[in-house]
């Protein structure tokens, strides 16, 4: 009979604790490793510098946030920016008398 009913929720099981695929892990990683290479080089006590000395962190916490309809703000920006950057090429065929014919 080969019926298979297959969950709403498969594609979520594939990735890694239910959120994030390998690329977000290391890129999330990477951020986190910086702040805390820069946090036990630099000292400072102005609020500027540690906001400066945070940045990598706070920035790819903010790609890998998941959001509704989308996997992550990455992937948003991603789409976005293919969406705007790529040429569009709609092509058109419906009835017509001649359909580019000259006659």
């Amino acid at each position: 009979m080969n019926n298979y009913l297959i969950p709403a929720n498969s594609k979520k099981s594939q990735l890694i604790l239910g959120f994030f695929t390998p690329v977000d892990l290391i890129l999330f990683g990477s951020g986190v490793g910086l702040t805390l290479i820069l946090l036990l080089i630099i000292e400072s006590s102005s609020l500027g510098l540690i906001l400066l000395i945070l940045a990598p962190a706070l920035i790819t916490s903010f790609l890998v946030l998941p959001i509704p309809n989308y996997h992550n703000v990455l992937q948003f920006i991603v789409n976005v920016y293919t969406f705007f950057s790529e040429r569009k090429r709609y092509i058109w065929k419906g009835w017509c008398y001649k359909h580019g014919e000259d006659k």
